[in-house]
């Protein structure tokens, strides 16, 4: 139990002195007391360099503030090594005193690998934290993540709730707040963390995979990067969006409260009023509306949501469905329920 104290202590101590470290811890500090009510708190594991620097940060954290901390990895088990893997992230996270539990995913991934992974992975992490009684999870998402995530919906035509990128704090089901506390920092201040508290990472070989956009955005970022285009700006476009966002979200939120009824079983939109908004607040609208209906985190492609909208506006669509959701139109009313 001494050396457990003395190591801990060492790291404070390490983590107060190093300017590099200290911005980092503060900034996690800062975010956690903002959330404290709502501890204990689960730290999502990958062992890479981003999630490893959160575990440190936290695990050091939670003895300064006596919080409850779980630490929790999810073996996807999409690669054969997968758990083997895992269980190096354990064997690691052991020899620094931090208990590491894994969640081993049992449905097999075939299709759309990278969005199911995630989808399944937040859904075995949301599961635990229920399980646990736990109201906040957090993840490493950095400023890197960021840009790439802009890249992304750029390329699929996203609009304002796309571009507008990851905010600090999300509603997911069951109450639980996902929280990123990172998304100023860049990758490599958290790899320096990783690098000085346990000496080495676990990359994951996905990464390096040709087949998903993310791989190749990143590979796209370099050479941005080396052609002189400044990220910092694309942060300013990003921050500025979600602004633009906010705006949105006040008056989505009051045409809701005029037109839009949620039951228990199913949500009635009036039509009449709905063709009144202006395209973006309609398309905000129903994807409110999906999301509430389904606990989803993701709301449905834009396009496909666009297409619903003037499907029924020009009255060429009396029942479809779409993100779990049938919407089906009586007269001038949309009832949108959940699938079975």
């Amino acid at each position: 139990m001494r050396r457990k104290n003395s190591n801990v202590l060492r790291l404070k101590d390490v983590f107060t002195k190093d300017k590099k470290i200290k911005e980092v811890y503060s900034k996690l500090k800062l975010v956690l007391s903002r959330h404290k009510k709502n501890s204990p708190f689960v730290i999502a594991v990958s062992g890479g360099p981003d999630s490893m620097a959160l575990t440190a940060l936290s695990h050091v954290l939670m003895k300064e503030k006596n919080y409850k901390i779980f630490f929790v990895l999810v073996d996807h088990g999409i690669r054969r090594n997968s758990h083997k893997e895992a269980l190096q992230v354990k064997k690691l996270l052991k020899i620094n005193n931090i208990d590491l539990k894994i969640l081993r995913n049992k449905k097999k991934i075939v299709s759309n690998i990278q969005k199911n992974a995630r989808d399944i992975r937040y859904d075995l992490l949301i599961k635990y934290c229920k399980k646990n009684k736990a109201q906040s999870l957090l993840t490493a998402h950095h400023q890197d993540d960021q840009i790439e995530t802009f890249l992304i919906r750029l390329s699929r035509g996203s609009g304002v709730e796309g571009l507008s990128s990851m905010s600090e704090t999300t509603k997911l089901k069951y109450s639980v707040n996902l929280i990123r506390p990172f998304l100023e920092f860049k990758k490599i201040q958290l790899k320096y963390i990783s690098n000085k508290v346990f000496g080495k990472t676990f990359k994951d070989p996905s990464n390096k995979n040709k087949n998903f956009l993310r791989t190749n955005i990143r590979d796209l970022k370099k050479i941005l990067q080396n052609k002189g285009l400044n990220f910092e700006k694309i942060i300013r476009s990003i921050k500025n969006i979600s602004s633009s966002k906010e705006a949105i979200n006040f008056y989505v939120a009051r045409s809701i409260k005029k037109f839009v009824k949620f039951r228990k079983k199913e949500t009635i939109l009036n039509l009449k009023q709905f063709r009144k908004e202006p395209k973006e607040i309609r398309f905000r609208i129903i994807n409110n509306i999906v999301k509430k209906r389904t606990n989803s985190y993701y709301p449905p492609r834009s396009e496909k949501v666009l297409n619903l909208i003037n499907n029924f506006q020009a009255n060429n669509l009396k029942k479809c469905t779409l993100g779990g959701c049938i919407f089906e139109r009586k007269r001038s009313f949309l009832y949108v329920s959940k699938e079975l």
